[in-house]
């Protein structure tokens, strides 16, 4: 039982080690990118962003068809999907091209990353051997999310940057592999059905918001394309909340946010990556552009912060198991918000050498944080809503994630566009990193109110939001075990 467990959870860590991977990878072929099929800095923000869009709009889609139609169908379907986009992107002709398939990618992403998350907590039913499981899983999101600039670096060096993109198929095929021998489905269908005007409103509201921050750069703040989307997200935002509240089988049961650690938990996440990807956005062309290096440089230069990164992840799970999420989310926030004033403090002419020692601190406080923030989530709600919580995470990872772009197209965009003003970049550098350090001390003061108890364990986690009447119940987590629930009702 132990070996299975232990190959279920490396299918999982495949599946979000690749997701996270892609979008790392990519952020150091960007100048390669603009070189070789010309595209511009907008072209560069949505070849990031493509991907971020079309995940963020479809991660709650994704996180309830695998609870009602079997985690492990959909984390394969989603694997192969992310596979399929990313052979799109290897061998795009044009800017045009590549966006189309990291938007594909971006689609098998919103598949299995929620359910790989999933998977851990039916897999994993013991809350501390639960918060190990999701600390190593936390350790490889964590992983790749920083060891991509640097591997990406090396191999756009040396292999070009269709590169990058070959290496996500081996991976994904991997990924399959485990989950289809090891993974036994589980679902929770019980009293649910999929909530088409939910879904709809979702997409709408998170794409409208999306084109809107990434665009607001370029077509202007006050133009009315960007107002229309802002209003347009605005007002989808509030349909959901209606039609949410009046379902029968709500894709998103609200009353999970008053649990304050849940909320906690998907507010952080945005946080987090708000500072993060805006960080891996500009550092890595602050490298190459400012000081001249090659993309293998700018990826050595985030080689302390991804092996921090990783080397901590692992003693997260266990200082969250003894003391909760605060202490770990709390102190990690501290910690990535003093490395980003470090980098703050960056100019033209500092050595490299002392670039890498705030990258250093950020890898740090970005291992205490990744895996407890993903297992406050699913430790907070009902085992049967483990796939829409990791879905919320995930949504609030990758708003904070495309805002932080678009932030930093906003504050540096203008001085960037030619990708020759030295002094403008640093500049716009330094005010992204300082609203980042901003961003990741907020967290850390929510996180200290907020998570107050050490994680719960999911029965005891239940109670507090228990569906009201019509609403599924179920909280079991295996096929025979819902049987044995049924016949005890």
């Amino acid at each position: 039982m132990q070996v299975t467990r232990t190959w279920v959870l490396a299918a999982a860590c495949l599946g979000t080690f690749m997701a996270i991977l892609d979008t790392s990878l990519v952020t150091l072929g960007l100048r390669a990118i603009q070189d070789d099929i010309g595209a511009g800095l907008s072209a560069l923000q949505w070849i990031v962003d493509a991907y971020n869009l079309i995940y963020a709009a479809l991660i709650l889609t994704g996180a309830t068809l695998a609870d009602l139609y079997g985690r492990r169908r959909i984390f394969v379907i989603g694997c192969v999907t992310f596979a399929f986009g990313s052979a799109v992107c290897a061998l795009a002709p044009n800017a045009s091209v590549l966006i189309a398939g990291r938007g594909i990618a971006g689609a098998g992403a919103a598949l299995e990353l929620p359910a790989a998350l999933a998977i851990l907590a039916v897999a994993y039913p013991d809350a501390g051997e639960r918060s190990r499981a999701i600390a190593i899983w936390g350790g490889t999101n964590g992983l790749a999310m920083a060891v991509g600039p640097t591997l990406g670096g090396l191999m756009v060096s040396q292999l070009g940057w269709r590169s990058v993109f070959y290496l996500i198929l081996p991976v994904a095929a991997l990924a399959v592999v485990l989950a289809r021998r090891f993974v036994e489905e589980s679902s929770a269908r019980e009293g649910r059905h999929l909530d088409l005007p939910g879904q709809a409103l979702a997409i709408v509201a998170l794409t409208a918001l999306c084109f809107g921050v990434i665009e607001g750069s370029n077509l202007g703040w006050t133009s009315s394309v960007i107002l229309n989307c802002f209003a347009l997200a605005a007002v989808a935002a509030a349909a959901f909340v209606v039609v949410e509240r009046r379902s029968t089988s709500p894709m998103v049961p609200f009353d999970v946010f008053r649990n304050r650690a849940f909320s906690a938990s998907v507010t952080d996440a945005g946080l987090m990556t708000f500072s993060v990807y805006g960080l891996l956005f500009v550092v890595p062309l602050y490298v190459q552009i400012v000081r001249g290096q090659s993309p293998a440089t700018a990826g050595l230069v985030l080689l302390p912060m991804s092996v921090t990164l990783f080397v901590v992840s692992f003693f997260a799970g266990k200082l969250v198991a003894a003391h909760g999420p605060r202490v770990a989310i709390a102190s990690g926030m501290t910690l990535t918000g003093l490395g980003l004033t470090g980098l703050a403090m960056v100019g033209a002419g500092t050595p490299l050498t002392l670039v890498t020692a705030p990258l250093f601190v950020v890898g740090v406080g970005l291992g205490l944080i990744t895996g407890p923030i993903a297992n406050a989530a699913v430790a907070n709600v009902p085992a049967a809503r483990a796939g829409m919580a990791s879905g919320l995470v995930n949504v609030g990872r990758l708003i904070g994630a495309t805002l932080g772009i678009g932030v930093l197209g906003l504050v540096f965009g203008g001085a960037s566009k030619t990708f020759g003003d030295a002094s403008g970049f640093v500049a716009g550098m330094r005010a992204a990193c300082a609203m980042g350090a901003a961003a990741q001390f907020l967290g850390a003061a929510i996180a200290f109110v907020c998570f107050r108890e050490p994680v719960r364990s999911s029965a005891a986690a239940t109670a507090p939001y228990a569906p009201s009447a019509g609403r599924a119940r179920s909280t079991v987590r295996h096929p025979q075990a819902q049987e044995m629930h049924r016949a005890s009702d």
